[in-house]
């Protein structure tokens, strides 16, 4: 699903209203239908008090409209006007008078605190106070509004964006943001939904499609991607009938330490679920007997000194590897990967210390094989691209970063976004539970199972991702967030391609 910036939206509403033959009071009032219909289905004219608070832009002029169906259909209903300027939008102006026209019940004027309503823990209040285009500070006391309706309690529906919310830059003050129970936004996603310092502001939310125009929706490129099912089961290569172990290539995994040999042993079976032909590890003797015995279906080899490796070689009928998981960062092994990595030419995956590495040695960055897929966690990130001021600062510079040396930075978090370029692809699988140790070892071993069955590196980093997000949605109902494990998500992760092909009317599993 595309996810398009506020001045996209504005160009995609333009190019509605002139094929479609319609005007911007039109396409209101569909978008104001359709939030009523999705209030009409849950409420089934159920008599609780609805609070419509509406600003005096486009955003205020979808909740005169809304308010007029809700009246219409008998619903209990108070509006407020958020006099925040004297200018006033053509449509609001519009939806106004027709809402005056059609009850005695006038929309309150509110210009300053001691306009502010009682609202009850148990009533609605509707946000459509600002929109999408909002990106300057608000007054004092429209924050203080804010503030009043989220110490309400009561149920907040926030139409298209919740107010106080900026799109496409920073938001500069947090605590002038409505934190809705709901977010019901028009067309498509937005960004600033999915990021951590952001996503927060709605506890759902849900997309409805108001009928914009298809050619502009189509052609035009987003600011990023939301990866969903759809996205990916476009993704997924079928296997031939008469297809072997051979045809899904060899995979390697170098890392481990003394005491982190648990992580090879991660990647490893997570590589092997992923579907990957033939899998060798590459590790310290100290972690022999325990790969071999953990998981049998992998060669191993070992090298170097008995606790860390000094040496880094692969076999020639190496498909794709991934290096770092548990390594350490001991001189000899730091030196060993640096001198490995000159002479390699495939993408590669390349995780954990192998990365702290390389932002010691940044010079180096320029060795690594094109498209490359990074799996840095925040920190490493850091490490990796500088400190930054915020999430789109810290979108920009890992844009930057990947630009520059061509590889693919993943960002991790409750919505993994993979950068590649200019590109961003949010994901929309995971849960809180996969925050817990060697979760990330297990996405190296995926990732690495997926390009050596033909996957390209782009295409491996978003459907590796989704996979083992998902694999972890499917884990973490039979363990709960608390007590899931990285080895759990590795075992689930056959499950997760299972779930690719499960119609929406079958039981999961």
């Amino acid at each position: 699903m595309k996810i398009f910036s506020a001045r996209q939206i504005y160009e995609a509403d333009r190019a509605t209203e002139q094929k479609q033959q319609i005007t911007s009071i039109d396409l209101m009032e569909r978008a104001a239908d359709q939030v009523f219909q999705w209030l009409d289905q849950r409420l089934q004219k159920t008599q609780v008090p609805i609070h419509i608070f509406c600003g005096i832009g486009n955003n205020g002029g979808d909740g005169m409209a809304l308010g007029r169906m809700l009246l219409d259909n008998g619903y209990i209903v108070k509006s407020y006007i958020v006099n925040y300027s004297e200018k006033r939008s053509k449509c609001f102006l519009i939806n106004y008078d027709r809402y005056k026209n059609m009850t005695k019940d006038w929309p309150l004027m509110m210009k300053c605190e001691e306009d502010f309503p009682t609202i009850s823990s148990n009533d609605i209040a509707v946000d459509c106070i600002f929109g999408i285009g909002l990106n300057k500070p608000i007054a004092d006391w429209v924050k203080n509004l804010i503030q009043h309706i989220n110490r309400s309690r009561a149920f907040v529906l926030s139409i298209d964006v919740p107010s106080g919310l900026f799109v496409d830059q920073n938001t500069p003050d947090k605590e002038a943001v409505i934190r809705a129970s709901a977010t019901l936004t028009f067309q498509s996603p937005k960004l600033v939904f999915f990021l951590p310092d952001t996503n927060r502001f709605s506890q759902t939310i849900e997309v409805l499609d108001i009928g914009l125009d298809a050619q502009y929706i189509a052609e035009t490129p987003p600011v990023a991607n939301l990866i969903m099912k759809n996205e990916v089961l476009s993704m997924y290569l079928p296997r031939d009938k008469f297809s072997h172990k051979g045809h899904f290539g060899h995979s390697y995994i170098a890392g481990g330490s003394y005491g982190k040999i648990g992580a090879v042993i991660l990647a490893a079976k997570a590589c092997l679920k992923a579907g990957a032909g033939k899998i060798t590890a590459y590790i310290p003797e100290c972690g022999y007997m325990a790969l071999q015995t953990a998981v049998p279906e992998v060669m191993v080899e070992t090298e170097g000194t008995t606790h860390f490796a000094n040496e880094i070689r692969i076999s020639d009928d190496t498909t794709f590897v991934g290096i770092g998981v548990g390594m350490g960062t001991h001189p000899e092994t730091a030196k060993a990967f640096l001198d490995f990595l000159k002479n390699q030419k495939k993408p590669m995956v390349v995780d954990a210390d192998a990365l702290n590495i390389l932002s010691e040695n940044q010079d180096k960055l320029a060795l690594l094989p094109k498209q490359s897929i990074l799996t840095p966690h925040a920190v490493e990130l850091e490490r990796l691209i500088g400190k930054w001021k915020n999430d789109f600062d810290k979108l920009e510079k890992a844009k930057e970063f990947s630009k520059k040396y061509d590889v693919i930075v993943i960002i991790k978090g409750a919505h993994t976004i993979s950068v590649y370029q200019d590109k961003l692809f949010v994901n929309s699988t995971g849960n809180p539970g996969m925050a817990t140790p060697g979760s990330g070892d297990v996405l190296t071993g995926l990732l690495v199972g997926l390009l050596s069955q033909g996957y390209q590196p782009v295409i491996a980093a978003i459907f590796g991702v989704y996979l083992h997000g998902s694999a972890g949605d499917l884990a973490v109902r039979q363990t709960g967030y608390q007590s899931l494990l990285a080895g759990d998500i590795a075992d689930f992760i056959g499950d997760a391609f299972l779930e690719l092909f499960r119609k929406e009317d079958e039981p999961p599993g």
